[in-house]
């Protein structure tokens, strides 16, 4: 019998990643099918849930016994005393949204808009663990190279978060250099990290490059919108960020804020003189007429 499983969903997500590839067929379905819709564990019933993963109901019990749990309920607890805890909001949200209804077709679209990049971004904030954050921020300034990778909209994101990295520190580069991801991959070795990022549909050059590093021994830190996206049980870290949006595209508001709050993390732990070296950079442009006033 078990006695303490994890009490938060972050924990609870994160084990039923890293037993997806043990457990059988039936099993995975219904665990793919939570980690992509975790906020119907809370609302539906055991069949319901069932039925959307398509899997018996005693499916269901198999998985949450898989991660600890006694049976379905004591697994659907946590999920529930989430919703009944709501969601973390920022002051006077709903007034501030009220307020921007204004302009009739165009105004309910702001509306649209900021309500989904408010939720996305507090999701992000109720969710992340500080612990978690200090573990990926502390690989990466102990490494000897960390590779930043990220295609399609995920590549300037990947980009940016290198680029301001190395105003600062001078291990963080954004991949590809030439080539392919594999290529630069295939160079690093157990004291380098890989900082992998792709949001669904996954690419499949992405998992490729994640699969070779693990194959390697490099540690990887992983990004995604689901923790049932193929890089997130190879991780040493995984973040999960929420990307809903009205739009036909995912928003990439909670991704940017995960990664400037990564950097942050990196420059507080790092033991060079990060304040000097980015007063360094500056001064260096300054004098090479890059900026003006």
């Amino acid at each position: 019998m078990t006695t303490a499983p994890p009490s938060d969903l972050a924990p609870i997500l994160q084990s039923l990643t890293s037993a997806l590839e043990e457990m059988s067929p039936q099993v995975r379905q219904a665990a793919t099918y939570v980690l992509n819709h975790p906020g119907e564990v809370a609302v539906a019933s055991m069949r319901g849930i069932a039925e959307a993963a398509e899997v018996k109901p005693n499916t269901l019990v198999r998985m949450a016994r898989a991660v600890g749990f006694d049976g379905y309920e004591d697994f659907r607890s946590p999920f529930r005393q989430q919703a009944a805890d709501g969601t973390p909001s920022f002051p006077d949200r709903a007034r501030f949204l009220r307020s921007i209804n204004e302009g009739g077709r165009h105004g309910a679209l702001l509306v649209e808009m900021a309500s989904a990049a408010l939720g996305n971004v507090e999701s992000l904030f109720a969710e992340v663990q500080t612990a978690d954050l200090k573990v990926a921020a502390d690989l990466i300034d102990a490494s000897r190279c960390t590779n930043v990778l990220g295609v399609g909209t995920a590549k300037p994101l990947a980009e940016n978060f290198a680029y301001v990295a190395s105003m600062a520190l001078r291990n963080v580069t954004a991949i590809p250099t030439i080539g392919l991801a594999i290529d630069d991959v295939a160079r690093m070795g157990t004291d380098d990290v890989l900082l992998a990022m792709t949001f669904s549909p996954c690419r499949v050059e992405i998992v490729e490059a994640v699969r070779m590093a693990v194959t390697r021994g490099v540690p990887v830190i992983s990004i995604s919108d689901s923790w049932a996206a193929p890089i997130m049980a190879m991780a040493t870290k995984a973040f999960v960020v929420q990307n809903d949006s009205p739009l036909p595209f995912s928003s990439s508001i909670a991704a940017v804020a995960l990664l400037e709050v990564l950097l942050a993390f990196m420059m507080a732990d790092s033991p060079s003189d990060v304040v000097g070296a980015i007063d360094s950079f500056h001064a260096n442009r300054r004098t090479a007429g890059i900026y003006t006033d």
